[in-house]
């Protein structure tokens, strides 16, 4: 099988609400060889493989229905079973995962898979691990065809082993998975920070984080008070809870000395290891002391040992959370039990066949293994991995009773002492923990310390919390419930206002303008958009950052206590959402663009891509009832609410939603202009006049006046006032400093000029019409350009709709051809143009875009408009606010021919790198600064 592309989508996309990877993948010769033609060897070998495969229900719903799918009729192709086979191995290396989609493309043999992952790696490996496994079981006749030879010596119990230890360092260990999970039950919000346990739970200024189970609350002195067993032992001596003696020691002589001091079995640990290691107990000899010595150095990072009295009873581990003992479960270290028959290897053998051990944390018990502390406990007791235990005999393969190394655990929260408790409680408080476990030894957990001893061996900062989650026997106790519940109280927010909005165009001029009014409100706004990342208003991140990344800056801001989030088409189709729900989201409108990219072929297809983004909003919905395709959308809503734009106010559809006590906002017709008015359960709300919207161009600006309808019915949404509402959008100017390239007007000129990035058809059809509403006593004239990406027949249409609102054209390029010839954007408006009826004498040909402007600007007089399609933004403004001042050289009134452009100023290769996402390019007059896309967005 060959792999053409893979997308690992992190949020919401087309496939799933929650991320999957997806491959397109060409069958090659296996498109002729489905499961029954390769027989039932094939079949069997792969359930020998992973007999977990027959609890599959697959489109049967019902155990063993992929097996059906494998044996009837024909059978299923191969990238069928390997979404199956990629999606069990998930879940034997402890992923819980099942969703998978496999589906074939128009030209035969291809494919694309989907299948879902929790950790990105560990869903990749899954992957290729499973590409091996099904290639090996080929018949050999197929093999030798494969144009990707098999792994030669592939073993698949040998990799399956590696990948799922592999999976336990990339994975959630058992304590963070328990945590997220509780989050997740009250709706907390959480993202992942880094490849091991940083997780920032709730977003913006409400975030806490978690690091396995040390808490953002957790005090760093009390981690490293906690780390130092011999203060934390002389601590709670002082205050009279039970301990064992202790001495610390730095070399072999001075163990000796102290063990014999305080008389044997003594107990050896590193002054600073966790989770058991290093520990050596009831050691009874000087040679044993010397080993222990040993084994604490190897595993400790500081040069001192610690020798402890030996304390006799079983070891409890007392979990305390927010100054309240939560949990307490007895642990027995990892053992077998003779039978009189097998030997201690093949006893150790029979347990691990326990379903429910694992590699690691793999599942709920640990496997046991015969490493080199166990085979030390064997020869200490005169055994050998050979030997065969009488019946009922219990051997001990570890000294110490962690989980991790194989031991057990039963829980006894229920019948622990009052005594014991408040013991606990106080140890954990006077080292300052909020989550903290105490290692405790005592015969009967249910009598007091004071009546039957025992003593406190340890008290541990980050506690596992398995033992407690998941104990091998008794009740499952809902600690990490206990840690969200001291995180986040009740009443306690953990998530920010979310507003997501998507469209084809008006995004980034409506996420402004509600930013403007939640600032306008008192909050501190994050927002994304095609020209970068801002916070309360300051640019943090320049670019087009429309994507799952950028959304995830803004959410992890502890600034930022309002998000707005434009939501573009590539970022969704490249790697889904960054988000997995919103507050309240938009679509402003669906038309062509960017069709012919990335599976996106249709207007159609296009809107079921952007209707992702209204699909997860949980609140209000707000669509445009003016397009269809937005209309639509509603059909697929979750939100509570429904709220209808329309520029038509006699529209029928939304008139009967309001009649029905829905929301909407419309735009009616009044004696003194345009009202922009909202409808709520009966109520009639005008809002503001649209002429006295600065960015309306006093309400001709009809894109803009529709922005301003979606930007105010967003913001009463979120329930802010009518008053801050109003002056949000009063104060909101399309300026160049507030919405560069958003219709930005410059009149200090003796003529006027618009700079917009009118990118598709429907975007120059609105500055088309804009300008003819305009009151122009000169020319009308446009510099015209499309992206080089767009298909012909956009490019096309574009010319067509410019053809109506113009006196002349100046026909240009953007800097970035996109794969288009020097030329060939500009010819082919110029050809339209002219089939459209224009003379020749109106356009002009100059594809630099520098050019292009200066000879527009250089041509005008007054009273006349000029409206530039501009691509490098920041150079056209400057441009037009500087053209005319003194000191600028040549005459370039006269149009330049193509041959003098194209020798002048093509670009050459790209030079060096400046900061993150500009790069130089070199031409003959000097230098270029072009502005790189961000991988997530259009």
């Amino acid at each position: 099988m060959k792999i053409s592309t893979t997308n690992i989508f992190v949020g919401p996309n087309v496939y799933a609400n929650f991320p999957v990877i997806r491959y397109e993948l060409n069958l090659g010769i296996l498109e002729y060889w489905p499961s029954m033609k390769l027989g039932e060897a094939f079949i069997s070998a792969l359930l020998e493989a992973i007999p977990s495969l027959q609890s599959h229900g697959c489109s049967y719903g019902e155990e063993g229905g992929f097996i059906r799918r494998l044996r009837e009729d024909d059978g299923t192709w191969m990238g069928h079973i390997w979404e199956h086979v990629a999606i069990e191995l998930q879940n034997l290396a402890g992923s819980d995962v099942s969703f998978g989609k496999t589906r074939s493309l128009l030209e035969a043999g291809n494919y694309w898979v989907v299948y879902e992952y929790k950790q990105k790696d560990v869903g990749l490996e899954a992957g290729n691990l499973a590409n091996n496994l099904l290639m090996s079981l080929l018949p050999e006749s197929l093999q030798n065809e494969l144009i990707v030879p098999i792994e030669p010596d592939f073993n698949f119990a040998e990799e399956l082993e590696s990948f799922v230890r592999m999976a336990q360092r990339k994975e959630f260990g058992p304590s963070t998975a328990s945590l997220i999970k509780a989050a997740e039950e009250r709706d907390i919000p959480w993202l992942r920070l880094n490849q091991y346990s940083l997780v920032q739970l709730g977003h913006g200024k409400y975030q806490k984080r978690i690091q396995a189970t040390i808490t953002s609350e957790t005090k760093h002195i009390s981690v490293e008070l906690s780390c130092d067993k011999e203060d934390t032992h002389n601590l709670l001596n002082d205050l009279g809870l039970p301990v064992p003696q202790q001495t610390m020691i730095y070399s072999k002589g001075q163990a000796v000395k102290a063990a014999k001091r305080m008389g044997y079995p003594v107990v050896l640990k590193p002054l600073n290891a966790n989770h058991g290691r290093g520990v050596s107990i009831n050691l009874n000899s000087e040679t044993e002391v010397e080993r222990g010595f040993d084994h604490a150095k190897d595993h400790g990072t500081s040069r001192a040992v610690l020798v402890e009295s030996f304390v006799t009873g079983f070891d409890h581990r007392m979990l305390v959370v927010n100054n309240e003992l939560v949990a307490v479960a007895k642990r027995v270290p990892g053992h077998i039990k003779g039978d009189g028959e097998l030997t201690i290897s093949e006893l150790i053998e029979q347990v691990n066949e326990d379903p429910q051990r694992g590699i690691g944390h793999e599942k709920m018990l640990t496997r046991l293994e015969l490493d080199t502390q166990a085979l030390r406990l064997i020869e200490k007791s005169g055994y050998t991995p050979d030997s065969i235990l009488e019946n009922d005999q219990l051997f001990y393969l570890r000294s110490t009773a962690n989980l991790s190394t194989g031991g057990t655990a039963i829980d006894v929260t229920d019948i622990v002492h009052p005594d014991n408790r408040d013991m606990a409680v106080r140890a954990i408080k006077a080292i300052g923990l909020d989550v903290g476990g105490v290692d405790f030894l005592t015969d009967d957990i249910s009598k007091s310390y004071k009546d039957i001893g025992g003593a406190i061996v340890e008290c541990n900062a980050a506690p596992g919390f398995r033992m407690h989650v998941a104990p091998s026997e008794g009740k499952p106790r809902d600690v990490s419930g206990k840690v969200m519940d001291m995180l986040f109280p009740a009443g306690q927010r953990s998530r920010i206002p979310v507003a997501a909005i998507t469209g084809t165009n008006g995004k980034t001029t409506t996420s402004r303008m509600l930013a403007n009014i939640a600032k306008v409100a008192g909050y501190t706004t994050g927002m994304t958009s095609t020209d970068g990342v801002y916070i309360d208003g300051s640019l943090s991140v320049k670019g087009d950052m429309t994507g799952p990344k950028s959304a995830q800056i803004v959410l992890r801001d502890p600034s930022v206590d309002f998000a707005v989030l434009e939501t573009a088409r590539g970022g969704i189709v490249k790697r889904g959402l960054g988000y997995h729900e919103s507050d309240v989201s938009c679509c402003i409108n669906v038309t062509a663009d960017h069709l012919g990219s990335r599976g996106v072929d249709t207007v159609q297809q296009l809107a079921e891509v952007k209707r992702i983004v209204v699909e997860v909003a949980k609140n209000t919905v707000v669509l445009n009832a003016d397009d269809k395709y937005c209309l639509e959308m509603a059909d697929h809503c979750k939100a509570k609410y429904i709220c209808y734009v329309t520029m038509d106010p006699g529209h029928g559809l939304v008139r009967e939603h309001i009649r029905n006590g829905g929301k909407a906002a419309v735009l009616e017709k009044g004696i003194n202009g345009d009202m922009i008015t909202f409808y709520d359960n009966g109520a009639h709300i005008p809002v503001l006049w649209t002429h006295l919207i600065p960015a309306t161009l006093e309400g001709k600006a009809l894109h803009n006046v529709q922005n301003a309808m979606f930007a105010a019915a967003m913001a009463y949404a979120f329930d802010i006032s009518l008053e801050h509402i109003n002056q949000g959008l009063r104060t909101f100017a399309s300026s160049f400093y507030q919405a560069p390239g958003r219709m930005n007007v410059f009149d200090e000129h003796p003529f006027k000029v618009i700079l917009d990035y009118a990118h598709n058809p429907a975007a120059i059809q609105a500055i088309t019409d804009l300008a003819m509403r305009l009151d122009v006593k000169g020319k009308r004239r446009i510099v015209l350009a499309m992206p080089g990406d767009r298909r012909d027949e956009d490019i096309i249409e574009a010319a067509k709709i410019s053809a109506k609102g113009f006196d002349e054209f100046i026909c240009k390029a953007d800097d970035d051809r996109r794969t288009r010839g020097f030329d060939e954007v500009p010819k082919m408006l110029e050809n339209t143009l002219l089939a459209s009826g224009i003379a020749p004498d109106k356009i002009n040909i100059i594809p630099s875009e520098a050019d292009a402007v200066e000879y527009a600007l250089s041509i005008s007089e007054p009273d006349d408009l000029v409206i530039v399609l501009g691509d490098n933004i920041t150079r056209c403004w400057k441009q037009i606010v500087h053209f005319g001042e003194s000191g600028q050289e040549g005459d370039i009134t006269k149009k330049p021919s193509s041959e003098y452009v194209e020798k002048l100023f093509e670009p050459v290769e790209y030079a060096f790198q400046l900061e993150q996402g500009q790069t130089l390019v070199k031409d003959e007059r000097g230098v270029r600064i072009v502005v790189e896309q961000d991988e997530d967005s259009d």
